[in-house]
């Protein structure tokens, strides 16, 4: 039997949030959800939180004490918290620099300075591709290698797990978790929002992109969102085990040839011909395939040339569930479920404006989602910059 902890969860209005504070709740748990301007929590499957579960407390990650008046913040911080699980997080690409310092590395930093003020053991959630563009092996237990950083989130992500590991060293107890690309439930291939890996899968299956830059054996790593969330409350719990150790959330990889065999399998699918880098010509493109080139594929490129293997020794060690272990039965699932919705299968229209951006959001992504353009290719699934400051993964 567990003991009942008082846990605080930011971003606890995003996918992965959602979900870790409603597993949290059902163990039984004291929950205070710290949210921006979204006070209902909605999970995975569309279904909201039960009132009363969960306490939400308005606050922002972005600013000092986490926005939150004097009173509210000293009753955490002297005593009233026995864990803090930070979810919150800006993961869409393509913003300006400031955004995600504002978010991902000044709201990690206050988030930190309350657990050092209540001695609140912390459990960061943060991304495996904090391994920027390196090959091989990614161990748990490497963070600074002399990696380059492929764009302003991954460098802001680095720079925050660096203040944890930073404060680890000055004291405060912390344990890191670092999912993959995050996309539906596993069984199912459910998902709450159509974002991140979602709209690159869009643009290639209806033919609006038909020549990617890539290579055939390159690596991505899609992960179950229920996954992510129960490694993450499992690391909670056990903190005692987990103290002072990073955890790989991640799934069974799969080579683009991967995708390409798998999207060949369904005939509504377009597939798209990657072509190695160093021969790709963007201008040899059509005037519409290369507007949405350069507005949306250029965001995602250098993913698709990256050919890492996340070591999970640690994950595996630490909790009992397992990850698919089949990658292209869990494309399968996850195309499946996109048909059934209507996300993926539809192909576009001849009127489609050139240049104008494609509705990559899918009939079940909030308005908020839909104005931020495209999103990032690694974990989370926060939605516009307004929910992911108070509350968003």
């Amino acid at each position: 039997m567990k003991e009942n902890l008082r846990v605080l969860v930011t971003g606890a209005a995003g996918l992965v949030g959602a979900e870790v504070t409603a597993r949290l709740a059902a163990a039984g748990h004291e929950v205070t959800a710290l949210v921006h301007d979204n006070p209902v929590l909605v999970r995975n499957d569309g279904t909201p939180l039960e009132t009363g579960a969960v306490t939400c407390l308005s606050g922002d990650v972005t600013k000092p004490r986490l926005g939150l008046p004097e009173a509210a913040y000293q009753a955490l911080a002297a005593g009233g918290l026995d864990r803090i699980v930070h979810c919150a997080a800006i993961t869409d690409f393509g913003l300006p620099d400031e955004v995600y310092q504002a978010v991902n590395v000044d709201g990690t930093a206050h988030v930190v300075e309350l657990a050092r003020a209540g001695g609140v053991p912390l459990v960061h959630v943060s991304t495996a591709y904090v391994c920027g563009e390196r090959d091989g092996l990614i161990r748990e237990t490497e963070l600074d290698e002399g990696q380059r950083l492929a764009n302003a989130y991954e460098q802001s992500k680095f720079r925050a797990e660096t203040l944890v590991h930073k404060a680890q060293a000055d004291g405060v107890r912390a344990a890191i978790v670092r999912p993959s690309i995050v996309v539906g439930e596993e069984r199912t291939g459910v998902v709450r929002d159509y974002k991140n890996i979602y709209a690159v899968l869009k643009l290639a299956t209806e033919g609006r992109v038909r020549s990617i830059p890539g290579q055939y054996e390159a690596r991505l790593d899609l992960v179950p969102v229920d996954y992510v969330a129960d490694v993450i409350t499992e690391v909670t719990h056990r903190f005692e085990e987990a103290a002072g150790r990073t955890f790989h959330a991640v799934g069974a990889p799969l080579t683009l040839r991967d995708f390409s065999d798998v999207m060949a399998e369904y005939p509504p699918f377009q597939v798209p011909r990657f072509v190695p880098p160093t021969s790709f010509d963007a201008q040899r493109l059509s005037r519409r395939e290369r507007l949405y080139y350069e507005r949306v594929m250029t965001l995602y490129e250098s993913y698709f040339r990256r050919r890492m293997r996340f070591d999970d020794s640690h994950t595996t060690g630490l909790t009992s569930r397992r990850a698919p272990e089949n990658g292209q039965d869990f494309l399968r699932t996850i195309f499946d479920h996109c048909l059934e919705s209507g996300y993926l299968g539809v192909p576009p229209t001849d009127g489609t404006e050139a240049g104008a951006r494609p509705d990559v959001t899918g009939p079940h992504t909030t308005v908020a989602a839909q104005g931020t353009g495209s999103a990032a290719v690694a974990h989370g699934a926060g939605s516009a910059e307004s929910d992911a400051i108070g509350a968003d993964r």
